[in-house]
This record gives C-alpha cells, sequence and structure tokens, in this order.
C-alpha cells in the first residue's frame, strides 16, 4: 500500500472514526494527465460514518475535502468520493 494511501487513511480516520474505509490508489489509470505530471496521484475513497448523518452530499465532500486539504495542495490530484453513514451502507 502506498505512503499516500497510508496518509489519506489516518486522517480519515482520526477525523471521521469510520465504520468502513475503503481506498484505492488510481494514479495508473490516469498516467500522463496533468496531475500525474506534477507528481499528485488520483484516489477513490469510501467512507462510512455516522458522522455524516444529516448532512448533504455536498457537505459530506467538503468535510473529507477540509480533512485531507494539506494533502490536497500537494499529494492529491483528484479525489472521487463516496461518504454514507452506518444505515445507508446497509
Amino acid at each position: 500500500m502506498s505512503d499516500r494511501v497510508e496518509q489519506i487513511r489516518t486522517q480519515l480516520q482520526a477525523a471521521f472514526s469510520p465504520d468502513q474505509l475503503d481506498i484505492s490508489d488510481d494514479s495508473h489509470l490516469h498516467a500522463g494527465h496533468a496531475g500525474a505530471k506534477e507528481g499528485k496521484g488520483h484516489f477513490t475513497v469510501a467512507i462510512v460514518s455516522d458522522q455524516f448523518t444529516g448532512q448533504s452530499l455536498i457537505k459530506r465532500h467538503r468535510m473529507v475535502y477540509d480533512t485531507l486539504a494539506e494533502m490536497m495542495e500537494s499529494d492529491i490530484h483528484a479525489l472521487s468520493i463516496k461518504a454514507k453513514t452506518q444505515e445507508e451502507s446497509s
């Protein structure tokens, strides 16, 4: 597992105490794209946390982006997010 994936995992676990967290590094699918040329990666995050309860989809995404803000500057070019509550994931 890449260092970036581990950094993402650590930050999201600390912020959301998720019931489920899956992260994939999709950077190899985007070789040659602008972000890849800059050394940044493409990632997919599927996260289940009750902290998303009552939050709109946009707010959930903002919560994840805010948590990873520093990495968005230096390590992440693109981030696909699937953020659900435990109830929604059942």
